[in-house]
C-alpha cells in the first residue's frame, strides 16, 4: 500500500506539469503567464511529493529497523543465563555417557534430552521484558502444590497452560509411569532363583540398609544448623532411596515426597545403576577374603511352573495386606510377572516386554530432565544428594556382602559373599558383576544364577522399602 501511495503522488506531480492548452486566441497570448503558474504549482507538488516519499521511506526503514531488534531480542542468545549454559553442558556430558559410553541409555538419554530442552531459553515478551518457559513451567508446578493457589492439584490448571513437557510430567507426578515400568520389569523377571533358594530374600533385604542409612543421615545434617545442607525428612526420605539403585522406585517416592528434587535424584539413581561395575567390585574385594571370593555354590534345584504362579499373587497378597503405601509398585511388578509364568497371555507377555517399555520409559526420561532447570539443580543441596546417593548405594552393596558373611558363620552350605552385592536392585547389571568378580578367583566358578536371586529380591526390597517411607513421611 505504501509503494502504490509513493507512485499516485508522483503521477499526479507529472500530470501538473503539462501546459493547458488555450481554448481562444486571447487565452493564447497570456499563455506564458499560464505556463509560468503551472510551473510554481508543479514545483510545490513536486516538494510535496518528495516530502511524503522520504517519509515513506523512513517510515520503512523504522518499522524494517524494528522488527530486526525485536528478532534479535527474542533470539535464545540473548536471554541465556549462566545456569543454562551450566546444564546445557552437563546435558551434553550425560547424552555423550548415553551414547558413547551405554550407561543405561534408554533411560540416561531421554533425561539428557529433556534437561537439554528446558534450559534453553523461552520466549521473551517484548512489552513486559520477561521470558516465559515454552515447553516445561516451573511455576505451573508450584502452584499445583501450593495449597493456598486456586491452582492446588489442578491438572486441569496444567492441561490448560502447561507445554508438552508439563502435560507428560503428568504421569510421573500421578505415579503412573514407575508403575507401568515395573510392569514390564516383572514380565522380564524369572523369580526361579529366589524360589529355589529363599536365603536371597534375606541378603536382597540386607541390601536395602543403605536406603534408610543415608534417611538417617540427611536428616541429621539439619543438626549443622546449615541451610545449605538442611533437609527435611520427605527430602531425607527421597534421597535414601537412591541407595536401592531402582530408577523408577525413586522416581515414585521423590515425587510423592520431595518433587522440586526429581532431577537431582534421578539423575542419581540412574547414573549410579550404571556405574555399578565401577563402584562395587572394590567394596566386594575389600569386605571379602580371596577364599570367600573363590566359593563354589551348589546348583539350584529346579522350580516348577506352579511355583512360578503362586509366587507373584502370594508376595503381591501379603505385600498389599501388610503395607499398602507399597502395593502399587509392588502390585505391577507381580502381575507383569504373573503374566509371564502363567503361559495363557503371552501376547500381552511380549507387548509388556517390548512394545509398552519401549514407548513409555520415554515420557518419564524427558519430564523427569525437564524437572532439572539451573535454579533447582546448581546448589549445594544437589552436590550432597550425589555425594549421599554414592554413600547409600555403597552401604547397600556393603550390607549384603556382610550379612552372607554372617549367614557363613551359621550355616552348612557356604554362600559365596560376593552375591550379597547383587542385592541391589540394578537388574540384571549387578548379578553379573558378581559373577564376573567370582571368576576372577576361580575361572569355574558361575555365580550369575545364584546372585540373581538376591538381586531380584532387591526389586522387591527396594519398593517395600519405598513404601515403608511413604507411609511414615508421605
Amino acid at each position: 500500500m505504501k509503494i502504490n501511495h509513493i507512485i499516485f503522488t508522483l503521477a499526479s506531480a507529472l500530470l501538473l506539469t503539462v501546459p493547458v492548452m488555450a481554448q481562444d486566441s486571447a487565452a493564447q497570448s497570456n499563455e506564458p503567464v499560464t505556463v509560468a503558474v503551472t510551473t510554481e504549482e508543479a514545483t510545490q507538488a513536486e516538494m510535496v511529493a518528495g516530502e511524503d516519499l522520504e517519509e515513506e521511506i523512513a517510515e520503512v526503514e523504522e518499522s524494517v529497523g524494528e522488527n530486526l531488534a525485536n528478532f534479535f531480542r527474542t533470539m535464545g542468545f540473548m536471554n541465556i543465563e549462566w545456569r543454562q549454559v551450566v546444564m546445557l553442558f552437563i546435558s551434553f556430558f550425560l547424552l555423550y555417557l548415553a551414547i558413547h559410553k551405554k550407561y543405561e541409555p534408554l533411560l540416561l538419554l531421554p533425561i539428557a534430552f529433556g534437561m537439554l530442552l528446558t534450559n534453553l531459553p523461552g520466549v521473551l515478551d517484548p512489552v513486559l521484558g520477561t521470558v516465559t518457559p515454552v515447553m516445561f513451567h516451573q511455576d505451573l508446578w508450584a502452584a499445583f502444590l501450593d495449597e493456598t493457589n486456586p491452582a492446588y492439584h489442578s491438572y486441569g490448571t496444567i492441561m490448560r497452560e502447561g507445554g508438552l513437557l508439563d502435560i507428560l510430567y503428568i504421569g510421573v507426578k500421578a505415579g503412573v509411569y514407575p508403575c507401568i515400568i515395573f510392569i514390564g520389569v516383572g514380565a522380564m523377571t524369572d523369580f526361579g532363583p529366589l524360589i529355589a533358594n529363599p536365603k536371597s530374600l534375606i541378603l536382597g533385604g540386607a541390601a536395602q540398609i543403605g536406603i534408610f542409612v543415608t534417611f538417617l543421615c540427611a536428616n541429621a545434617l539439619g543438626l549443622t544448623g546449615i541451610d545449605a545442607i538442611t533437609f527435611t525428612e520427605a527430602e531425607a526420605g527421597s534421597i535414601g532411596i537412591i541407595g536401592g539403585a531402582d530408577g523408577p522406585t525413586s522416581i515414585f517416592l521423590t515425587s510423592k515426597l520431595a518433587p522440586h528434587l526429581l532431577g537431582p535424584i534421578a539423575i542419581a539413581a540412574y547414573s549410579y545403576m550404571a556405574l555399578v561395575p565401577v563402584i562395587q567390585p572394590p567394596i566386594m574385594r575389600a569386605l571379602t577374603t580371596k577364599e570367600e571370593r573363590a566359593i563354589k555354590m551348589k546348583q539350584l534345584r529346579p522350580v516348577s511352573k506352579t511355583e512360578k504362579i503362586v509366587f507373584p499373587v502370594l508376595v503381591a497378597t501379603i505385600v498389599a495386606l501388610i503395607l499398602p503405601d507399597a502395593a502399587p509398585l509392588i502390585g505391577c511388578l507381580m502381575l507383569g510377572n504373573l503374566m509371564n509364568v502363567c503361559g495363557v497371555v503371552d501376547r500381552l507377555s511380549k507387548t509388556t516386554q517390548e512394545d509398552l517399555m519401549n514407548i513409555v520409559v520415554i515420557f518419564p526420561g524427558l519430564s523427569v530432565g525437564a524437572t532439572a532447570t539451573g535454579d533447582s539443580f546448581l546448589n549445594a543441596k544437589t552436590l550432597m544428594i550425589l555425594c549421599m546417593g554414592i554413600v547409600a548405594f555403597g552401604l547397600g552393596s556393603a550390607g549384603g556382602v556382610l550379612l552372607a558373611k554372617l549367614l557363613n558363620l551359621f550355616s552348612k552350605e557356604k554362600i559365596n559373599p560376593l552375591i550379597g552385592s547383587a542385592g541391589v536392585s540394578a537388574v540384571p547389571m549387578a548379578a553379573r558383576v558378581s559373577q564376573t568378580v567370582g571368576q576372577e578367583e576361580n575361572p569355574g566358578n558361575f555365580l550369575l544364577m545364584h546372585a540373581m536371586g538376591p538381586n531380584v529380591a532387591g526389586v522387591i526390597g527396594s519398593a517395600v522399602a519405598a513404601g515403608v517411607l511413604l507411609t511414615m513421611l508421605g
